[in-house]
């Protein structure tokens, strides 16, 4: 079975309800009912007297969607089939009697599929017709369906009918809005009124990179890993195009404008002159949060670009297709009228308290900070000096040479980038030096000068042990009053070192024998501060790295492999190489 067909599954019969019982226990508020799948908030028996009530629901798969919707300010219950299936109508019967409210009515959100427009259609005639018979008389039960996306349009719908757009991300909004109002005390006809409008003016555009792995039936069907699917469905239905991947500032606008262009959202918008609109980036349940961050920025740039101002930005997962790969974007555009904008984002804006949805926190700009992050501002005259010049250059050579040696070393025991990082630090110290960007008469300037281009240049752990260093060796050297290259013998050099050492080993519990850089760093200041004798240092930071193919790892990714080969550690490796540029200057 190949990884896309993996699934954490006891039972793919009983995967829902088990999932469903997950939430139940997860969200205290909720209660569920096994039998009929019908998730519902604990205190609907209270609720129902005091405001309208409203329920969602279709095929399981597209979680939170919808039982994660579930709670005050959004749905009163949510019933769900099994996966990528419409629950039968007995069960959405069930749904409805149990959510009822006599005194203030129920509203039914239906997404625009067959099976969930007819089976929940089916539900409301048998409960209007079983009230009718009981002579309790016609329930006050009102209906909408959602059908915002704008991926698969057929231009035939309008004159013969047809089956219309599907249902997708815009779901939330209305739940969002319609549940909002029913919060609120309002009455079912502006509960309905909000849920309409949502549905009237949302629009929505997905795409994915491959479709999604069923439980217990596997991948239906996979594109290459060159190619993205624009208009794939939340249940593998296939999209509109499948093309060749594009970079994300490409792709992202590429969306927004097809939403844009498209026939409903004109139709819908060309009286529209403020342009004002609620973005939603929805992850389709398999798209890293990293990703979704670019996604969302991407999307917002692009609604500026098309004249559109994202007044409200939504961003997270809320409605999926199990683990598909991909994300979908929604506009629902907001009228002009400052009033009724103001009133329908106050919906937007209003808490609502369910697992699935994101509220947004609210807080006074109190104004720029930017300056206090900024810090001092540190001034130093850039200077060149021969000797430091050399030992940069020197230093820079002998990484070059040692580079593929430390890049193998960490391919062995690391993730292979090694070597890599340390050229990318010398490089940039040498680029530095060669501009005359550093303050080379001045031993703890330009230290602290080249710890922070380090840290531009190399990143990573490696890159921050190397910082640490350098800023303890400078503060070292202020400490012992060094202010010039001349008054620093190697002795020197070497207490600060091991003061270095100290500062270092602040913020890290590698010591020797721990199979790392260390093991040549402090033979070389040990040596170096007895004896002053550079080439004996470098020797015994040589021994030191030697030996650490003798070690077990106990510190950095080495611990995480189990290795039989008696290899060097790459980082004590990559140090000796800088040493050994650093004592030929001094030496030769």
């Amino acid at each position: 079975m190949s990884s896309a067909g993996k699934h954490f599954v006891s039972d793919p019969k009983t995967l829902v309800k088990n999932s469903l019982c997950g939430l139940a226990i997860a969200n205290p508020h909720l209660s569920f009912d096994e039998q009929q799948k019908v998730t519902y908030t604990k205190d609907l028996a209270e609720l129902r007297t005091k405001q309208v009530t409203l329920f969602c629901g279709g095929g399981s798969g597209h979680e939170p969607a919808h039982a994660g919707f579930v709670g005050h300010g959004m749905l009163t219950a949510a019933v769900s089939g099994h996966v990528f299936a419409s629950p039968t109508s007995s069960q959405v019967l069930s749904c409805l009697r149990r959510v009822y409210s006599e005194e203030h009515g129920t509203l039914v959100v239906i997404k625009n599929y067959t099976g969930d427009v007819l089976n929940f259609g089916r539900a409301v005639e048998r409960f209007k017709s079983e009230r009718v018979n009981h002579g309790k008389g016609m329930p006050k039960v009102e209906t909408v369906v959602v059908d915002d996306d704008v991926g698969v349009v057929n231009p035939n719908d309008d004159a013969e009918g047809g089956v219309g757009r599907r249902g997708l991300a815009a779901t939330i909004l209305v739940y969002k809005l319609a549940g909002a109002q029913a919060a609120a005390g309002a009455s079912l006809a502006a509960v309905k009124e909000a849920a309409e409008y949502a549905i009237a003016n949302s629009f929505t555009i997905g795409c994915a990179l491959n479709a999604a792995s069923v439980p217990g039936q596997g991948m239906p069907r996979s594109l290459n890993d060159n190619e993205i699917e624009i208009g794939m469905g939340i249940h593998n239905e296939p999209g509109f195009e499948t093309k060749e991947l594009q970079p994300a500032d490409v792709l992202v606008p590429g969306l927004v404008k097809h939403i844009v262009n498209s026939s409903p959202f004109k139709k819908s918008s060309n009286s529209n002159t403020k342009r004002r609109a609620v973005l939603l980036v929805n992850n389709l349940g398999a798209t890293s949060n990293l990703e979704m961050g670019l996604v969302t920025k991407l999307a917002a740039e692009s609604c500026k670009t098309q004249g559109i101002d994202a007044v409200r930005v939504f961003s997270g997962t809320y409605m999926t297709g199990l683990a598909m790969p991909g994300a979908s974007i929604t506009l629902l555009m907001l009228p002009d009228d400052d009033s009724r904008c103001a009133d329908l984002l106050s919906l937007v804006d209003a808490p609502a308290f369910c697992p699935g949805w994101i509220n947004h926190a609210h807080v006074n700009d109190a104004g720029s900070t930017d300056e206090s992050a900024q810090g001092p501002t540190i001034r130093f005259k850039s200077e060149s000096d021969s000797t430091w010049e050399k030992v940069i250059s020197e230093a820079y050579a002998s990484v070059v040479e040692e580079e593929p040696q430390v890049t193998l070393l960490d391919q062995l025991m690391g993730d292979g980038d090694c070597g890599q990082v340390l050229l990318s630090g010398a490089t940039a110290i040498r680029d530095a030096a060669q501009k005359t960007q550093l303050p080379l008469n001045d031993p703890a300037a330009a230290l602290a000068q080249i710890s922070s281009i380090v840290e531009d240049a190399m990143g990573g752990t490696s890159g921050i042990i190397y910082c640490l260093f350098l800023d303890g060796l400078a503060q070292q050297l202020r400490a012992l009053n060094i202010k010039d290259n001349s008054s620093a013998t190697s002795q020197v050099w070497g207490k600060a070192m091991l003061g270095a050492l100290d500062t270092l080993y602040q913020y890290t519990s590698a010591r020797p024998g721990h199979r790392t850089l260390i093991d040549a760093l402090e033979p070389f200041a040990t040596v170096l501060s007895q004896t002053g004798d550079l080439n004996a240092a470098l020797n015994a930071a040589d021994k030191g790295a030697a030996s650490t193919a003798q070690m077990q790892a106990k510190r950095g990714r080495a611990v995480y492999v189990q290795s039989k080969d008696s290899v060097a550690d790459a980082g004590a490796v990559g140090l000796v190489a800088v040493l050994k540029g650093i004592v030929r200057a001094l030496t030769e």
